[in-house]
């Protein structure tokens, strides 16, 4: 009894494993959406966000419905809220950079060409993890001069 009772034990932790394995969802800044279109350079202005399943190969594209566009949120609430696990983009701001690491997100920086691109540099390791020192210098300071409001981009 001991032995099947280790079976079935095994059997399920397996099928748990398999169950919460969370999905690699990797999202990518466009201007349309898909994997032949280019990535977009201003990250939190992208029109679009192309989300990859590298798991299953699904292809999501999602409006940006951000601040930006006139709706509510930023763009690292909207990914974390689909699942994405990881963002590769051109360049990004610092307050980006950190909402991303708060949502536990990891951000690439050097993508270009098309989405395609973007993932198959970084299978290849080719797009380097961002850091503060990655982020966009326009976006690190205010936009104006002296006691101007100072406003922060994605």
């Amino acid at each position: 009894m001991d032995e099947l009772e280790a079976i079935r034990k095994r059997k399920l932790q397996e099928l748990m494993a398999r169950a919460y394995r969370p999905k690699f969802r990797v999202a990518v800044p466009t201007y349309r959406g898909g994997l032949d279109d280019l990535v977009c350079e201003h990250f939190g202005r992208a029109p679009t966000f192309t989300i990859v399943d590298l798991e299953t190969g699904d292809v999501e594209v999602l409006q940006n419905y951000s601040e930006h566009f006139g709706g509510s949120g930023y763009p690292p609430e909207i990914l974390a809220e689909k699942g994405v696990s990881v963002v590769l983009c051109k360049g990004l701001g610092p307050k980006a950079l950190a909402m991303f690491r708060q949502f536990g997100i990891e951000v690439y920086v050097g993508a270009s060409g098309t989405v395609r691109d973007a993932i198959r540099d970084f299978q290849t390791r080719m797009l380097k993890e961002a850091s503060e020192m990655d982020t966009c210098r326009e976006h690190r300071h205010g936009h104006g001069h002296g006691n101007e409001r100072h406003f922060w981009h994605f």
